[in-house]
C-alpha cells in the first residue's frame, strides 16, 4: 500500500523556519520523484519544490527561491523541505507527493500529473 505522510507543519512567526518531513512507503522510491505542493485558504494548489529520483535536480516555484530547500534521504524514504524566513503568504497546507519519471533526473511542478499524494500538514505563519 502506497503511503506518504507528511510531518512537522504548524504555527511560525514571520521570519521563522520550519522542516516538514514526507514519508515514502509501498513503493520504489529510489526511482521516483518527489515534489511539494501547497495550497492556501481560498486559492489553488500550487507546486513548491520538487527533487529528481537521482537526487540531481530541484526545481523551486519563483516565491520560495532562496528560502526553501528540499533534499531527499532515500535510505530514509523521507523527503524533506527546509523553509526559512517564512511569510504569512506561505500559510498553506502542504502536500507531499511523488510521480515516476522516465529520466532519473527529471521532475516538474505539474500537480496534475502525480502518481500518489500525501494528505498534507498545515503550515501558519502569523504576525
Amino acid at each position: 500500500q502506497v503511503q506518504l505522510v507528511e510531518s512537522g507543519g504548524g504555527l511560525v512567526q514571520p521570519g521563522g523556519s520550519l522542516r516538514l518531513s514526507c514519508a515514502a512507503s509501498g513503493f520504489p522510491v529510489d526511482f521516483y520523484g518527489l515534489g511539494w505542493f501547497r495550497q492556501a485558504p481560498g486559492k489553488e494548489r500550487e507546486g513548491v519544490s520538487c527533487i529528481s529520483a537521482s537526487d540531481g535536480t530541484t526545481y523551486y516555484a519563483d516565491s520560495v527561491k532562496g528560502r526553501f530547500t528540499i533534499s531527499r534521504d532515500n535510505a530514509k524514504k523521507t523527503v524533506y523541505l527546509q523553509m526559512n524566513r517564512l511569510k504569512p503568504e506561505d500559510t498553506a497546507v502542504y502536500f507531499c507527493a511523488t510521480r515516476y519519471y522516465d529520466d532519473s533526473l527529471y521532475c516538474e511542478l505539474d500537480d496534475a500529473g502525480m502518481d500518489y499524494w500525501g494528505k498534507g500538514t498545515l503550515v501558519t505563519v502569523y504576525s
